[in-house]
């Protein structure tokens, strides 16, 4: 099939080029060392926004309040420095003031470091609230960057300098302080983090990533302990808005005892409450838990708290010397208590567990197993057998032209194997997302539209080819480009398809892993479709200098043709190598979540 070879990968380099210089969600994690926003244009100097505090000083630990204000503007992003070395990373961490404009980023190593816009919708003013860390230094300054339009914007805007009055004294022991939390039982700080100790000899614990420490910023942690007639429940993790855990008696939501650590204006509440169906946990106004403790620091919110291990008194409260799934979450809550819908699939445990039995140490999974199979079969069919199907049809024409099976060329039933092997993983993948939610998502966005659209291309492919024409009849030219264009269409959607699958809750690998992952590969195919297309190009060239001698030409063509084969499959070779890594990569990355 002689076609445009370049068309697919300069298509599919533009397609993933066009739209990385620009930030309208917000997510601009690349500008967190130059604040520097990637518009192609040099800053304004006299910048019309400020940004004002409601105190000077501050001790570690504190709340300050931090206003951004001016006229309209689209886009922000605000940090807090080292006053005395502000090209130093972002210290402290922000809580959100309304977060329909402002969203939290983590740059460098600290969690929720910096605050940025969530659309380019209009905006005047925006409110967050800046934590200062323990390690806090002497100063500290404001600094915002902030788009009016895509070319106009202003870098580094300062902002207020707030200090600590007595930075050379240590920092102040945490207090001690009582408040109802609808309970009569008091409720303390917590002085440190938790620790592992006893982790599947004393205590039932669950750990996110597995074998994560508690004191890490990153992870998720919960731990049961039984003591007599009862159960200490330690649970921490990265949250800025709530933490929850709940036993179930399936893997899905619906009738299920919970219990959530919420952040209510810097303040942990503790409570219980029922999950009915999937709409929001309904709060009990009676409290069952005992020494209820919590610590907020640097993003990182724990609590603990003590239950009986059975509550016939309390409606709703499962027993615990019984066995259930497990779930944990995270999501984000308003500054009056209300919580979201966690953005991301809880963690569920893969069995049922008894946490007063015999003490383990698991993790668990935020992605059902139908769900990490349906990504992993779709990564195998267009990312292996069609990227080197498509090669070995492009390129190796001439060097596997001889009879291989049933009279057919070796290159034709390579490239049929890899194609159909296409077809049957894309269709049994297809169909596992359907089993595992029971219907259509709602909730999926273009994801399931544009699989849908893949696999019906990917049915059309064969389909046609069975009707093909024979290789001199008049329409085979015209076969030849709507079968490109099917196939070339049917790629492009394909890793589409699976950039927007990659961030949906049922999957969520982690950022910016999925987005580097991909484009390296559609870099990696484009180079070797290029060096082919290069190498191709340069034998021809090599034999028509030559085209006025007969004998040369044809002694040209056999040793243009050796080389052209040894040059061929010594590609194909890499090629395969290099798809056989980042099918490993993406593997091995669904294995962890």
């Amino acid at each position: 099939m002689e076609l445009p070879g370049l068309a697919f990968p300069v298509w599919m380099f533009i397609f993933f080029c066009a739209s990385v210089d620009g930030y309208p969600s917000g997510k601009i994690r690349e500008a967190c060392t130059s604040m520097i926003p990637c518009h192609g244009s040099s800053p304004q100097l006299l910048p019309e926004h400020t940004i004002t505090v409601n105190a000077t000083e501050f001790k570690p630990r504190d709340n300050i309040e931090v206003h951004l204000s001016g006229p309209d503007f689209e886009g922000f992003f605000i940090q807090a420095r080292d006053a005395e070395h502000l090209d130093s990373p972002a210290v402290g961490s922000f809580m959100l003031g309304d977060r329909r404009l402002s969203q939290l980023l983590t740059c460098g190593h600290t969690k929720n470091s910096a605050v940025s816009h969530t659309s380019k919708a209009k905006k005047k003013h925006i409110k967050v609230y800046w934590i200062a860390p323990a390690d806090a230094p002497k100063r500290v300054q404001f600094l915002a960057t902030v788009v009016k339009k895509y070319k106009t914007f202003w870098v580094k805007i300062p902002g207020p300098i707030v200090s600590q009055p007595n930075a050379a004294s240590p920092t102040p022991p945490l207090h001690t302080t009582s408040r109802a939390i609808s309970t009569s039982h008091s409720v303390s700080y917590l002085s440190k983090p938790f620790n592992t100790s006893g982790c599947g000899s004393m205590k039932f614990c669950i750990r996110n990533p597995s074998n994560c420490d508690p004191e890490s910023a990153s992870c998720f942690f919960l731990s049961f302990q039984q003591e007599k007639s009862s159960v200490f429940i330690e649970m921490s993790g990265p949250s800025e808005g709530y933490l929850a855990f709940a036993l179930s008696h399936d893997q899905w939501m619906g009738g299920d005892d919970a219990y959530l650590c919420i952040n209510e204006d810097h303040h942990v509440h503790v409570s219980t409450a029922y999950l009915k169906g999937r709409s929001p946990p309904v709060l009990n106004s009676e409290n069952a838990l005992e020494d209820v403790s919590w610590r907020l620091v640097d993003g990182v919110l724990q609590c603990s708290f003590r239950r009986s291990i059975r509550l016939p008194a309390y409606k709703g409260r499962f027993n615990l010397d019984a066995s259930y799934y497990i779930f944990l979450a995270d999501g984000e809550a308003s500054e009056g208590g209300l919580i979201y819908k966690h953005r991301r699939q809880p963690l569920i445990t893969n069995g049922i567990y008894n946490v007063t039995g015999l003490p383990q140490d698991i993790g668990g999974s935020r992605s059902p197993q139908l769900i990490k199979a349906h990504g992993a079969l779709m990564f195998v069919a267009w990312i292996t057998t069609v990227s080197i199907g498509v090669i070995v049809a492009r390129f190796f024409k001439p060097v596997w032209s001889h009879s291989f099976l049933f009279g057919k060329e070796m290159w034709f039933q390579v490239h049929r194997i890899l194609m159909l092997t296409t077809v049957m993983l894309t269709s049994i993948s297809s169909v596992l997302p359907f089993i595992y939610r029971g219907s259509w998502s709602q909730q999926a966005g273009f994801h399931p539209y544009l699989g849908c659209t893949v696999m019906a291309l990917t049915i059309v492919q064969p389909l046609m080819a069975g009707f093909r024409p024979s290789r001199h009849a008049p329409r085979r030219q015209l076969f030849n480009w709507f079968h490109w264009g099917t196939g070339t269409t049917a790629r492009i959607l394909a890793v589409v398809t699976m950039f927007l699958g990659m961030d949906l809750p049922a999957l969520d690998l982690p950022d910016p892993w999925d987005t580097y992952t991909m484009i390296g590969f559609v870099a990696w195919h484009v180079g070797i479709d290029v060096l082919l297309e290069i190498h191709s190009y340069c034998l021809v060239r090599k034999v028509e200098v030559i085209e006025d001698d007969r004998v040369q030409i044809l002694q040209s063509l056999t040793s243009a043709e050796a080389e052209g084969r040894l040059f061929k499959q010594i590609v194909l070779i890499i090629y395969v190598c290099g798809n056989i890594v980042f099918l490993t990569a993406f593997l091995s990355a669904i294995s962890q979540i």
